[in-house]
């Protein structure tokens, strides 16, 4: 046992190693921030997705106040559809966002898996409940379900999603209706999942990646947006303002990633200068266009933008090669000197006394998480290249620069903030106790096992009780940007959790857990 002990700490040594951090330069830093357990926080970070759990769930399940639900998902469209993950404090399965929910978690294995400890097999089963519905709803050639659940009728009531009666209508794309955004996530999230189940379960990775491809090219084939051909059930809750060109380079940097396959390298490479100038309609949810940005930014990331996160991946592998860094490499390095704050360069994020990052618009702890994943990323590139970014004006930011900013938004989302609120339900003393979520509001079906009605809900919504069920690891929308926080259930955006604030920071999470062993 110590020989295997001691192994693994060899190996976490390394990995830190490769991120830029020796154990001399920690020692100075480890006792402002031990005071917050990491690897219980990685712990209940993936807990949280059984939670969202959507299906037939198994007697493994550790988040036992949830139970089956949707098990009839696709009975209108003649298919399977059961599983997956609810994406928010809803019923509805978006599969956009959960596509990019389960890239991120597998990414966030890729990086950093080997320092999960006995939390690895937990991610692994997370991966697996949302790769395994991916493959369902993809399963039928050239059509791809972008979304299950009615989501205005769902949106209107307030029920347990055991409970749930309404309309569980299939959104389907296809040839005729093609929708390139979703289907080129979910080929990125089969790419990347593929490389995660490759030595534990070959067989698995080998239909994960062969379905990836398929989807790509289906997806690069049939171009179109989602927005146009599924609006009723996307728009406006995850219309598409980006354009789908960034999931196709993204699908593509994923693909080359998974195969080395040179034609997914040619394409990115022949695409990336077209990113920035994409026209877009967004439509809303009665199919009127709306006005929308063209193209994006190459300093957004999240479920709608990839761009950064092409630049990050992608510079892993030509960081070194003079012939094909650009552009991939100065736009990383751009987005860099975009967030640090002794950066001389334009802002894409503003701070908060605090000193929490911030971007425009609800669910700010989105960008934290998603902003701290891709600064340790690079990190760890930098690193094998013997790089340092140079921003201007005398400020060269260095691997560790990156660790201690990212731990700076680590520690303030566990509660080293100016309310002393931990952002993560169950972690720590003080954390949000009326969540903005069905399944944690309402009374479970264990206490209350008689059916509650749609409008019924609402009585225990509007009530001033703290949420009945703890949805322990769930990291919430997060305070205003003057650092208060309401924790209102009827403030969605600072309240309600998502599938995608949590993911990235499942790899977060396990490198300070190991930083700090």
């Amino acid at each position: 046992m110590r020989n295997i002990i001691m192994c693994s700490i060899h190996i976490s040594l390394l990995i830190l190693a490769a991120a830029g951090i020796s154990v001399m330069a920690t020692a100075g830093t480890t006792a402002a921030s031990s005071r917050f357990d990491y690897a219980d926080a990685l712990s209940k970070s993936i807990l949280f997705f059984e939670g969202q759990r959507s299906g037939r769930l198994p007697p493994s399940q550790r988040m036992t106040w949830r139970k089956s639900s949707a098990l009839h998902d696709g009975f209108d469209v003649h298919r399977d559809l059961v599983g997956g993950y609810y994406d928010a404090g809803d019923n509805v399965k978006f599969n956009f966002p959960m596509a990019f929910t389960t890239t991120m978690l597998s990414w966030s294995v890729i990086e950093f898996g080997q320092l999960m400890g006995p939390e690895l097999q937990h991610a692994l089963e997370a991966i697996r409940w949302g790769t395994d519905y991916l493959l369902k709803a993809t399963r039928v050639p050239d059509s791809v379900v972008g979304a299950v659940g009615d989501p205005n009728a769902d949106h209107s009531c307030w029920q347990r999603p055991e409970d749930m009666d309404t309309p569980r209508t299939s959104y389907v794309v296809n040839k005729q209706k093609p929708g390139s955004e979703v289907s080129a996530e979910i080929a990125a999230a089969l790419a990347a999942s593929s490389m995660v189940f490759r030595h534990s379960d070959r067989a698995y990775a080998a239909v994960l990646l062969r379905r990836a491809m398929q989807l790509f090219e289906f997806a690069d084939k049939y171009r179109g947006s989602y927005n146009d051909s599924i609006a009723a059930g996307v728009c406006p809750f995850y219309c598409d303002f980006n354009g789908y060109m960034d999931e196709l380079i993204w699908g593509a940097s994923w693909l080359y990633k998974a195969t080395k396959a040179p034609s997914y390298w040619n394409y990115v490479k022949n695409n990336i200068n077209y990113l920035e100038y994409n026209n877009i309609v967004v439509r809303n949810v009665n199919g009127n266009p709306v006005p929308s940005s063209q193209g994006g930014s190459i300093t957004e990331f999240g479920w709608d933008a990839k761009h950064a996160g092409i630049n990050i991946l992608v510079s892993q592998w030509v960081m070194k090669d003079p012939h094909n860094s650009n552009p991939f490499v100065p736009k990383a390095d751009q987005f860099i000197c975009s967030i640090l704050p002794e950066s001389p360069a334009p802002k894409s994020v503003s701070y908060s006394r605090g000193g929490l990052l911030f971007k425009p618009g609800g669910s700010n702890l989105q960008h934290a998480t998603s902003i701290s994943f891709l600064l340790l990323v690079y990190g760890r590139y930098m690193k094998l290249a013997n790089k340092v970014v140079d921003c201007g004006n005398n400020v060269h930011v260095t691997p560790a620069r990156l660790v201690s900013f990212t731990r700076g938004q680590v520690d303030y989302i566990l509660g080293s903030n100016p309310l002393g609120m931990s952002y993560m339900v169950g972690f720590g003393q003080k954390f949000p106790k009326n969540v903005h979520h069905r399944g944690s509001v309402l009374p479970s079906v264990a206490k209350h096992p008689q059916h509650i009605d749609c409008h019924v809900g609402y009585s225990y919504f509007n009530g001033h009780d703290p949420n009945q069920n703890v949805l322990t690891g769930a990291i919430v929308g997060g305070p205003a940007e003057d650092d208060t926080f309401k924790d209102s259930r009827f403030d969605a955006p600072q309240s309600e959790p998502t599938t995608y604030i949590n993911a990235p920071f499942v790899g977060v999470l396990a490198f300070f857990k190991a930083l700090h062993h």
